[in-house]
């Protein structure tokens, strides 16, 4: 009964957050592609390689501090507010630290859970990036929401945003080696989870690849995720039928790549009774990458649960 109790407390917030996204999904109805419009971008980009899709253009207008970074947008969206990187930075007190690379959730609207774990992380001897992605806080278009943008029915713009964001975090990374930083971490939630793992799949100098309920089958992610209702009858009315999305798959799914760091410090955190990324696309991936740790909270996809108990092992690692 307490097990029954628990799935429908967490079934029920997980339908109340979907319920909302939806919503802002239906302010979006008027954005969706063609079928031709996708088509054409699939054409244009199937044949590239992870490597080429995700190339790192030379950085432009690059102003740093102490506690944050910024730099034109490799891929101008049209949007002038996200058209410009921002980056917080929580220092820690070794000038070469490590340094985590902090990837918040899709629409996350409060930074002061993300300040703590930065927080924890420093007082752990580890600096924190926590990278502003597309749409979100300081890029949030005027009378829009945090991330209204980056996923809606217009399929190339959510592919456009998702390769700006590993774009960006690329050229993170690179702005942080030229201040001397050799070790890097992964910390993504969510959507943060999706961007993280697609990094992890370029760069080596990680000693750690945590992702917490990260969205790893994109098809399912569109066509059967209960946060995403609004967005299919848009797709439906438009023509677009499930499986359309599979010619991007090796571009832009977790499922078709490998992490570049150690096995053994890969972590993907599950939430049992999580819709919006299930458990069993999360039981997948970590068979698809042998040695990777797969974590088990009760919970769904919105909780608090799930971030302390993959602090608790990552602690280790973190202070090794």
């Amino acid at each position: 009964m307490r097990q029954l109790a628990e799935r429908t407390a967490f079934w029920a917030m997980d339908t109340a957050m979907c319920m909302m996204m939806n919503v802002v999904q239906w302010r979006r109805r008027g954005d969706v592609c063609s079928l031709r419009t996708f088509a054409d971008y699939i054409t244009e980009h199937a044949a590239l390689t992870r490597q080429d899709y995700y190339r790192m253009p030379a950085i432009s207008g690059s102003v740093q501090s102490e506690h944050f970074l910024a730099w034109d947008n490799p891929l101008p969206s049209g949007h002038v507010e996200n058209d410009r990187t921002h980056v917080s930075f929580y220092p820690a007190k070794s000038r070469n630290a490590p340094v985590l690379l902090l990837l918040h959730a899709l629409m996350s609207a409060n930074d002061s859970g993300y300040r703590r774990v930065a927080d924890w992380f420093n007082h752990r001897g580890w600096s924190v990036a926590f990278p502003h992605l597309p749409y979100h806080y300081s890029r949030r278009p005027r009378r829009l929401l945090n991330g209204e943008l980056a996923v809606t029915a217009d399929l190339v713009r959510n592919a456009h945003t998702l390769r700006q964001a590993v774009i960006e975090l690329r050229q993170l990374m690179a702005l942080l080696r030229a201040r001397g930083i050799r070790e890097f971490g992964i910390l993504g939630m969510s959507y943060g989870g999706w961007a993280g793992a697609l990094l992890s799949f370029l760069e080596s100098d990680l000693r750690f690849l945590s992702l917490v309920q990260p969205i790893v089958n994109t098809e399912r992610a569109v066509w059967e995720n209960p946060g995403a209702r609004s967005l299919r009858s848009s797709l439906r009315r438009q023509g677009h039928v499930q499986g359309n999305t599979v010619g991007l798959s090796h571009l832009g799914s977790p499922l078709h790549g490998v992490p570049l760091c150690d096995p053994k410090n890969i972590f993907i955190t599950a939430g049992v009774y999580d819709r919006v990324s299930p458990a069993v696309d999360l039981e997948d991936i970590a068979r698809r990458w042998p040695g990777a740790q797969l974590l088990k909270v009760n919970q769904g996809h919105f909780g608090y649960r799930a971030l302390p108990a993959t602090l608790r092992a990552l602690e280790p690692i973190v202070r090794r």
